[in-house]
């Protein structure tokens, strides 16, 4: 494909990849039975799994689920949203993939809503290399690319080096990420937020063997251990690894519903929402006019 090509429209999907197999949904259904169980101390177990399952646009703070916020602009799930992926030599595959898959499933759910529309932007349009050899021909350019609503950005081996080094790189990571509905990261991708100045004032993480250099870096920045990934208003920052899929799928529960991010983890065998504690999110609430942030938790 053309690095000048304009981003393509998803093809049609197999269809054990559009929906979930009869074995998850069998799955679900015990699931769903067993929560409309009572509890021992007389109170349904309903009652807190839907709390914990509500709507995007609300937060709930029942132990161990995963909680939701409003998004903090007016999103019509009706519109079409673009994702734009950085991708420089050395990017690393986990990082990059993970995220790029979710989101170019979503208009296989949402349809007929459009959805997300996923494309690749490298500095000069042309091909990168990822860390782990494979060679990928961009979409576009930093001079050529669509409107980004949500900017991703995936670790790369030097994302903690040179990459910072990059002054044209992190003045377009600064500008399109400031016109972005949200910026994303994956693992060290975080060190590039930092620095182009889209985390300050933002509770964020970042892998766990870098947290320590990250905040020698980055001292002024609210760092958060301990978690997969964190939401604060647009930011959304990531552990990274096999977890990187952790805040795609939140991402699409937050524009688009449960039930939509249900059906792209079905097509996926992901699990969702998570059940294990390590993969639920530190969610922080932000107003709608970038107020102050409140933990949800």
């Amino acid at each position: 494909m053309s690095a000048r090509e304009s981003h393509p429209t998803p093809r049609a999907l197999p269809h054990w990849r559009r929906q979930p197999s009869l074995a998850i949904a069998a799955v679900a259904a015990a699931f769903a039975a067993a929560c409309a169980a009572p509890s021992p101390d007389g109170e349904a177990v309903a009652a807190s799994a839907a709390a914990a399952h509500t709507a995007p646009d609300t937060a709930t703070s029942a132990h161990g689920a995963l909680r939701r916020v409003p998004t903090h602009f007016a999103h019509d799930p009706e519109a079409p949203l673009t994702a734009g992926f950085l991708i420089v030599d050395g990017v690393y595959n986990s990082e990059l993939m993970a995220p790029y898959d979710v989101l170019h499933h979503t208009p296989f759910h949402t349809e007929p809503a459009p959805g997300v529309a996923v494309f690749t932007v490298s500095p000069d349009g042309g091909p990168v290399t990822t860390f782990e050899g494979l060679v990928i021909d961009a979409h576009h350019g930093f001079d050529d690319h669509p409107p980004i609503d949500i900017l991703v950005v995936p670790s790369a081996e030097g994302s903690m080096t040179t990459d910072l080094e990059n002054s044209a790189m992190i003045e377009w990571v600064r500008r399109t990420g400031a016109q972005a509905r949200f910026v994303v990261s994956l693992c060290d991708g975080a060190f590039v937020l930092a620095a182009a100045g889209l985390l300050d004032g933002r509770a964020v993480t970042t892998f766990p063997g870098d947290q320590d250099r990250f905040a020698e870096r980055f001292p002024q920045l609210d760092l958060r251990r301990g978690v997969s990934f964190v939401h604060d208003g647009p930011a959304i920052t990531s552990e990274g690894g096999a977890k990187s899929y952790d805040p795609a799928m939140y991402l699409v529960d937050h524009l688009y519903g449960e039930a939509v991010a249900r059906g792209v983890g079905g097509g996926l065998l992901i699990d969702w929402p998570p059940r294990e504690p390590d993969r639920l999110p530190l969610v922080i609430a932000v107003t709608a006019g970038e107020g102050a942030a409140t933990a949800t938790d």
